[in-house]
């Protein structure tokens, strides 16, 4: 066995995964961890029961060298977001045992999905990189009054694209065998009949000058895709330093914009003149009317005004050998 990058390890590990098949990687892992002692310094397994576990979990993970979150893009959402409230100095490592339907930041990492064996052969054979996070602060005060905030490693989005993805998220919670790509265009045609006039927003990029538009996309990416596949922002890095934006600056008619949700799959739908694609470290975002659909990482949020800012070298991940970034 290579050596391995875990060091002492903590595992975050949602047995409700996919359907329930969390619960058997979460037997393979600690096998295997058993079995194989090279492969971590020592490790322990956390096992989360309710929503917002894996955050609070994470967030005391100090002296540990890597957290490995097993789930979906929702718990490795929540383990991110614990991460970043340790000081940079002395924060864990993050590696992933992807077990999801949408399995966004998988791809991003280039790390097998719904596999426990690969992806942890993937870890032990892999190496560590640094990636930036992206931070989202709204108008929506907390019960203690602080605006909420929240942290994402692959996608924030306003609007019809938001409504979507919250869609996706809700069919899951009632036990949808619809998964990834297919899950994402029924969940689309759906929204799409329902709203397909859009959100009118105004937004800055970098202090630039103002943008108006109803928002049928406003996405802003740490990595390329959204939706289990969907190529949002093709050109998205999670390590150049900078997020990447997605948004319509023309409202084109419902065959029109199923003709770009179709090519969104493969990322063609930014040749479009009604859409624009561009790079930014901050974006401030003001909705005209009502509180807009917003999802941050696949989990909902709220407001009408946001800031959203690039988090820099904010965060180590493991990936596997010949990671294309």
């Amino acid at each position: 066995m290579p050596t391995s990058p875990l060091g002492r390890t903590l595992v975050i590990a949602n047995p409700a995964a996919h359907s329930g098949k969390g619960a058997q990687g979460i037997d393979f892992t600690r096998r295997f961890l058993e079995a194989y002692d090279s492969a971590t310094q020592g490790f322990e397994l956390l096992v989360t029961q309710a929503a917002g576990d894996a955050e609070h979990m994470a967030a005391e993970a100090r002296g540990f060298d890597t957290v490995v979150a097993l789930g979906g893009d929702g718990v490795i959402h929540e383990t991110v977001n614990g991460l970043a409230r340790i000081p940079r100095e002395g924060r864990p490592a993050l590696g992933i045992i992807p077990f999801g339907s949408g399995n966004d930041f998988a791809k991003t990492l280039g790390m097998v999905a719904n596999d426990a064996q690969t992806a942890l052969a993937q870890l032990v054979a892999g190496t560590r990189r640094t990636i930036e996070l992206g931070h989202v602060t709204s108008n929506v005060c907390d019960e203690a009054g602080n605006p909420l905030e929240a942290r994402f490693m692959e996608t924030l989005s306003f609007g019809l694209d938001a409504a979507i993805a919250i869609d996706t998220t809700n069919k899951r919670a009632d036990g949808t065998r619809e998964e990834g790509e297919q899950l994402f265009l029924t969940s689309g045609l759906k929204i799409l009949s329902r709203a397909s006039a859009g959100y009118p927003c105004t937004f800055s990029l970098d202090g630039g000058a103002p943008i108006q538009t109803r928002a049928l996309i406003l996405a802003i990416q740490n990595g390329p895709t959204y939706g289990g596949g969907f190529r949002i922002c093709p050109a998205a890095v999670p390590n150049d330093g900078l997020l990447d934006v997605c948004f319509n600056v023309k409202n084109p008619s419902i065959p029109h914009v199923l003709a770009l949700f179709g090519l969104a799959r493969f990322g063609r739908h930014v040749r479009s003149s009604a859409i624009r694609a561009e790079k930014a470290r901050r974006i401030e975002v003001a909705f005209d009317a009502d509180v807009p659909p917003c999802q941050v990482d696949g989990e909902e949020f709220w407001g009408s005004h946001f800031v959203v800012e690039v988090e820099p070298g904010a965060l180590d991940v493991i990936v596997p050998e010949g990671c294309a970034w």
